[in-house]
């Protein structure tokens, strides 16, 4: 290999040949499934993707001299989050290449440029244009099929990342939950504990009162994560826009809020793991995938589902709320005879109070993945992401007592 080309993705074929690079990345491989290219389009479409708000994204290609794709990455900057680091930090993520360490520094090198010329002085990834539930993180341990969001590439991808210059920023751990087997019964007891408390109530989300439920999980999610680095809010529309990407697959009873005196204090999302179906559309949503989809949906091919999320208020927190919803999540597994196995993803190193819960529940590992951090000034270093403080409850009602 002689010559070797950066194109910027601008035309239609390119943005195809963008899509399609993954046949030669993961030929032969029965663990990778495609995303949907729909999917990834959405993403990089500034009409459908509410991070262009507050950001731009581009994406490039790396050619061979027989100008064959041998390669792609997207760069992009979220304003919001960027300049609330020590130094400007934007992202890089889309990353495939082929196992050649100067083709992957060509790829690095453009975003690295691209993101240098609109003033930024570091980048993250691989990560997404997005929300960190989907498309985040290098897959280091657990080459199994992923769940659907989950990430996922070839082994050799993290001495790539690492020869370059990438440092570890956080890690990502998921954890698989067994629902053949019991649950452990202190943790029920607790359950137990807080369903008899009249002050706790829940309910299951429910399309007709979408609205309802999307601004009780962003006053959660405000709280909840209020006191982690760099911390955004997000909006309205990010929710809205999530919703409609999901409606037409999500189980109502699989979506939980608890509701303390009336006031909303804690929410679990989870999602049926579609993954499961689109391994056999080949990234295509067209008329005979969507027959093809509702063919397998139909075989109850899905027995798997993912959680994504789950958030906490800090006043609430160490008050067991996160059992009684897993409680009710059992429950309404019951009528869904055909999952035997949940996800539970994915937790950062971050998130101690979260880990601890994953193991409580009787979680077994599943992936581990890895978010990286890249100095352009590589005399400096990376510092590692901060951990959510364990007083965030006497934090926030501090806070409280202080606003009264």
């Amino acid at each position: 290999m002689n010559i070797m080309k950066i194109e910027e993705v601008k035309s239609e074929k390119a943005k195809r040949q963008f899509l399609d690079v993954v046949k030669l990345i993961y030929k032969g491989d029965s663990n990778y499934i495609r995303p949907l290219d729909v999917q990834i389009e959405e993403i990089f479409d500034p009409t459908k993707n509410e991070f262009y708000k507050h950001g731009e994204a581009t994406r490039f290609l790396l050619k061979d001299d027989n100008d064959q794709v041998i390669g792609r990455i997207a760069a992009f900057i979220n304003t919001e989050k960027a300049y609330g680091f020590e130094q400007p930090t934007g992202g890089c993520g889309f990353f495939e290449c082929i196992d050649d360490q100067k083709a992957a520094n060509m790829l690095f090198d453009t975003a690295k440029q691209w993101l240098q010329q609109r003033g930024m002085e570091a980048m993250d990834g691989p990560i997404n244009f997005g929300e960190n539930d989907n498309f985040w993180g290098l897959l280091v341990e657990g080459f199994t099929p992923p769940a659907i969001g989950m990430q996922y590439n070839p082994p050799y991808y993290k001495n790539l990342f690492e020869t370059y210059g990438f440092s570890f920023y956080f890690e990502q751990v998921s954890n698989s939950l067994d629902l053949r087997k019991k649950f452990p019964e202190r943790f029920w007891k607790i359950a137990d504990w807080v369903r008899r408390k009249p002050e706790y109530t829940c309910e299951h989300f429910t399309m007709d009162k979408a609205h309802k439920y999307m601004n009780d999980m962003l006053e959660i999610y405000q709280d909840a994560w209020e006191f982690h680095e760099n911390f955004k809010q997000m909006s309205e529309e990010d929710v809205e826009m999530k919703l409609n990407d999901i409606k037409d697959f999500i189980e109502e009873d699989f979506i939980w809020f608890v509701y303390a005196n009336g006031e909303p204090a804690a929410f679990l999302i989870m999602y049926p793991d579609l993954n499961q179906i689109v391994k056999h559309l080949n990234g295509k949503l067209n008329l005979w995938s969507k027959i093809k989809f509702v063919y397998y949906k139909w075989r109850k091919t899905i027995t798997r589902a993912r959680i994504v999320i789950m958030g906490v208020k800090p006043k609430y927190q160490k008050c067991g709320l996160e059992s009684v919803m897993f409680w009710h999540m059992n429950e309404a597994m019951k009528s869904h005879k055909e999952y035997d196995h949940i996800e539970l993803s994915w937790v950062g190193d971050f998130n101690p109070k979260m880990r601890a819960l994953h193991e409580s529940v009787g979680a077994s590992f599943s992936t581990r993945h890895i978010t990286y951090r890249c100095m352009f000034d590589q005399s400096k270093e990376v510092n590692r992401s901060t951990v959510i403080p364990r007083d965030t409850r006497e934090k926030a009602m501090q806070k409280e007592q202080e606003t009264e």
